[in-house]
């Protein structure tokens, strides 16, 4: 049985998660920041997302999301690193430099 045709968002995967990104950065409604990191965190399950999330750095954003005060934020932003520390290229060092940043109580 052939596999199903993925969807791609009109203009292409890159130019779709690079919105998502911007809008992340750009927004200050912590309920829309939620929801964009949550579809970027489904986004990394697909190895054919990697190599366009490598380009727009998302792993060092969800790694700066870590320092945020948003309980919610920072549990979406726990499950990428360690999700793509499994991943050989991207090997274990970024997970590494998360976890060498201050700890809070």
């Amino acid at each position: 049985m052939d596999p199903k045709p993925r969807l791609v968002p009109e203009g292409g995967r890159l130019e779709y998660l690079q919105a998502l990104v911007t809008e992340f950065q750009e927004t200050a409604s912590q309920e829309a920041k939620e929801q964009v990191l949550a579809n970027l965190a489904n986004f990394a399950y697909d190895p054919n997302n990697y190599q366009h999330l490598r380009e727009l750095q998302v792993l060092d954003l969800f790694l700066d999301v870590l320092s945020e005060d948003s309980d919610t934020l920072v549990e979406f932003a726990i499950g990428l690193p360690m999700f793509h520390s499994l991943e050989r290229e991207n090997g274990i060092l970024p997970l590494r430099g998360a976890l060498q940043g201050p700890c809070q109580p």
